[in-house]
């Protein structure tokens, strides 16, 4: 099918879905009884037709991914008209992001699985289209390093942008000037001692650069657009007072000032002004008790925004008044209910808010602060009613060395909290990511079938502070691990659990806990699921030099490792599944950039020659998740099966 042929079918389907709303509407009420049927695995598994919505900078156009038939697209719809178009992407190319470039231009990341120096290795590519022809080109070198995606800056007219790339792989990046219309590359900034990765003041002129050594990282700026970069402060790695210094860095243009998220002194990020100059912290400008500020906005003028973070749910804090009177009286309208900001126009004007729950998939509506009305615009699952799902809360328990592990705990609707089956559900990562209290159609599957599912935020997950991120760092197969098992003590003390009756299940990184959970602990769990999981971390540590410098990925595998006499192969499933006792299901999508189907196919070569018990599936035209909701409902329904047979609720 042609690429117009593909974007017209996808328009229609837009238009006549029910999940795509025209105009202001409601959402709909249910008295659906809680002792109807379950919901089938098909229904669970449709996939959202709004994909992380995005504004035009004008906040006269919406930018989203969806996926239809199989193909993922890109696509933008007009506020006031409605109208859709679309770009299909390559089938063998995954979508990383995408985002405005003004309001005319889109920039849109992609990847795919290549050789690279006789090993496998994930390239990304940058894109660009203008929204009148939705034409994608590519932007970049014929020859070029592996990633190719890392802008550093873009005009906020979109005319142009700086991208960061390296000319081979043996020497620092090369920071671009891009001229979007026509793709016409200029040399700003050329390779600069040691220096991996490069930032630019908020008006796109290259200021600092950061350069990693084996146990340091060093910074280096520059007051100007001219001349050379000075060294300003070089700090180790477990310098636990300044290893927090330097995160989303922004230095304001024309000044050595900027801004800075910090963890030194309270052990939770926050904003604070910054000399970069100096090398002075000043104020706090905002930060949580609990929780670690995320990211932040700044206005054109370089003031400060909004600023973002995570307790239960996420969260924005307003600096102008006006504007957090505003949130304050969304949230308070909402009730039980959620509601997130997604996107903004540049003036803070019109918004996007996702407004959900655990147990309510939600809607995307479109929220105009000039006419003080908020309307639906798009449905995430309208199939499936928030009555019939089960309600989660937010939990917390001491792990055995008494460090505090938040989860999410789902109990599953009609039945009493006493003695149930769980499925420990880790996510992926492991560091920098966390479970939050949102749907997730995997966990609502496995409680609507009877199981109580517990996401545990185990140490290293991100959002907690520098005591709970350190305290990740060589303790995957070990401490994060004994993070799942405390959970299910705590639950089995708790008499909501019945200890004999546990399984693990994840993806990715969690797909590696769970294969390791029963190879480690036999005698805790009865199975153990896997989709995209981790099975030899030797393996995955070379496919990941990809992402570093030399400097750079030792750092990483040390996060890993931690003492560096430790056998990574301990603690992989790959070379201990001579141990394995207990059955486990393993699942892989073919065309996986993250972790590639190599993985698996080890993996499962090992279990049969050492005779072990396991199921095997393979999604040849998946990556590292689902795109078809088709196979998406088979692996819910192979998971039902699975789950059924070995630990039965």
């Amino acid at each position: 099918m042609r690429g117009f042929e593909i974007a017209g079918a996808l328009a229609l389907a837009l238009w006549c879905s029910p999940s795509f709303a025209q105009g202001a509407s409601q959402e709909k009420a249910t008295a659906d009884s809680v002792t109807a049927a379950p919901y089938s695995a098909e229904l669970f598994a449709k996939l959202p037709l709004i994909n992380g919505p995005k504004l035009s900078p004008d906040g006269q156009n919406i930018l989203f991914s969806t996926q239809t038939g199989g193909r993922t697209f890109v696509a933008t719809r007009s506020v006031t008209d409605g109208k859709l178009h679309s770009i299909p992407l390559a089938e063998r190319l995954d979508l990383n992001w995408y985002r405005w470039a003004g309001n005319n231009r889109l920039l849109i990341s992609v990847s795919q699985t290549v050789r690279y120096f006789d090993v496998e290795a994930r390239r990304s590519y940058l894109l660009t289209a203008d929204t009148a022809s939705m034409k994608p080109v590519f932007i970049g070198r014929d020859y070029q390093g592996l990633e190719g995606d890392d802008l550093i800056y873009v005009d906020p007219e979109g005319q142009w942008a700086l991208l960061s790339l390296q000319r081979t792989p043996y020497v620092g990046p090369t920071v671009y000037r891009v001229t979007l219309a026509d793709g016409k590359m200029e040399a700003v900034q050329n390779p600069y001692g040691d220096i991996w990765e490069w930032f630019a003041d908020n008006r796109g002129v290259v200021r600092m650069g950061m350069s990693f050594d084996r146990d340091s990282w060093t910074l280096h700026y520059r007051e100007g657009d001219s001349g050379g970069f000075r060294k300003l402060a070089t700090i180790r790695y477990d310098d636990e007072e300044q290893k927090g210094l330097i995160d989303a860095i922004r230095v304001i243009s024309g000044s050595d000032q900027g801004y800075v998220l910090s963890a030194k002194g309270t052990g939770r990020y926050a904003l604070y002004r910054y000399n970069y100059a100096t090398q002075t912290i000043g104020e706090m400008v905002f930060g949580n008790p609990d929780h670690d500020i995320s990211d932040y906005d700044l206005n054109e003028d370089g003031t400060p925004s909004a600023a973002y973070y995570t307790d239960e749910r996420r969260r924005v804090h307003w600096f102008d008044p006006a504007k957090q009177q505003i949130q304050e009286a969304i949230d308070k309208a909402l009730g039980a209910r959620h509601g997130s900001l997604v996107s903004r126009s540049r003036d803070g004007r019109v918004k996007i808010i996702h407004v959900g729950g655990p147990n309510d998939p939600g809607s995307y509506y479109l929220f105009d602060e000039a006419l003080g009305k908020m309307d639906v615009f798009a449905r995430t699952n309208e199939a499936l009613s928030p009555a019939r799902l089960s309600p989660s809360r937010y939990v917390s328990y001491k792990a055995r060395d008494g460090l505090t592990i938040h989860a999410n705990l789902t109990l599953p609707k009609g039945r009493e909290a006493k003695g149930l089956p769980l499925v420990i559900l880790p996510h992926g990562g492991p560091y920098g990511i966390r479970d939050d209290l949102r749907y997730d159609a995997e966990v609502q599957f496995l409680a609507s079938r009877g199981y109580a599912v517990l996401q545990p935020n185990f140490r290293g997950s991100g959002g907690y502070g520098e005591a709970h991120a350190k305290a990740g760092e060589g303790a995957i197969g070990r401490q994060m691990q004994d993070d799942l098992d405390d959970g299910m003590d705590w639950l089995v003390e708790q008499g909501m659990v019945d200890a004999a009756r546990v399984c693990v299940v994840g993806a990715s990184y969690g797909g590696y806990a769970a294969l390791w959970a029963v190879t480690r602990n036999p005698e805790r769990y009865r199975c153990a699921a896997s989709f995209a999981g981790v099975t030899d971390w030797d393996r995955i540590l070379k496919y990941d030099a990809r992402f570093f410098s030399r400097s750079g990925l030792r750092r990483w595998r040390s996060t890993i490792q931690g003492d560096s006499s430790f056998d990574m192969d301990s603690v992989s499933p790959l070379k201990q599944a001579s141990r394995l006792t207990r059955p486990v299901l393993i699942a892989q999508g073919q065309e996986d950039t993250v972790v590639p189907p190599q993985q698996a196919a080890a993996y499962v070569h090992a279990l049969k020659s050492a005779g072990k018990a396991h199921e095997f599936v393979s999604y040849e035209k998946e990556g590292h998740g689902f795109d078809d909701p088709a196979n998406l409902a088979d692996w819910l329904k192979k998971l039902e099966a699975f789950l059924a047979k070995h630990n039965p609720a």
